[in-house]
């Protein structure tokens, strides 16, 4: 058996930033009101049942109201929403992220961008603590998606923009 030691935090998320992957604002309603940060760590999980995966980092100041929550939304960005993500990405008040953009309530009443690219609703079916990190498992009961085709994806440390095969750098 080896014994492999993990490599440096900083060579580990330097490898990351050339992983490209879509920008997601992540929400819930909490009792004392709407809760929401930027992640680009989100994936399909299963088809069947339609689950999927969001990752939050346990330092987050919107952290409780996820570790609460029984409902998330995963809104997937499109490259007019930029400032939006560096919004909810910041140390910002969740008053002040939530007063950009046009929000909704959704099915299981967690906040839905209306502009969204697309976004996913859904109940929480399981958690568990990696790292810095929880991961979010939720069984997707809602999808609505818009007419748009571009994506606002997160590489090499910026946005790139993504519409129709044409990556468009900014």
């Amino acid at each position: 058996m080896h014994d492999f030691q993990t490599v440096e935090s900083t060579e580990f998320r330097n490898g990351m930033s050339r992983l490209g992957a879509a920008v997601n604002i992540v929400t819930t309603r909490a009792a004392d009101g709407p809760f929401g940060f930027t992640a680009s760590a989100v994936c399909s999980v299963s088809d069947a049942p339609a689950t999927l995966l969001a990752c939050i980092n346990r330092t987050s100041s919107c952290f409780p109201a996820f570790e609460r929550a029984r409902f998330f939304c995963v809104n997937t960005l499109s490259p007019s929403h930029e400032t939006l993500s560096n919004l909810f990405g910041g140390k910002t008040s969740m008053a002040e992220r939530f007063s950009a953009g046009r929000w909704v309530a959704g099915k299981t009443d967690a906040p839905v961008l209306e502009d969204a690219l697309v976004s996913f609703e859904c109940e929480l079916t399981r958690a568990f603590d990696e790292g810095t990190h929880r991961v979010l498992f939720g069984r997707v009961v809602d999808v609505r998606r818009s007419d748009q085709e571009a994506a606002l994806l997160y590489c090499s440390r910026r946005y790139v923009a993504w519409h129709n095969s044409q990556v468009l750098h900014r």
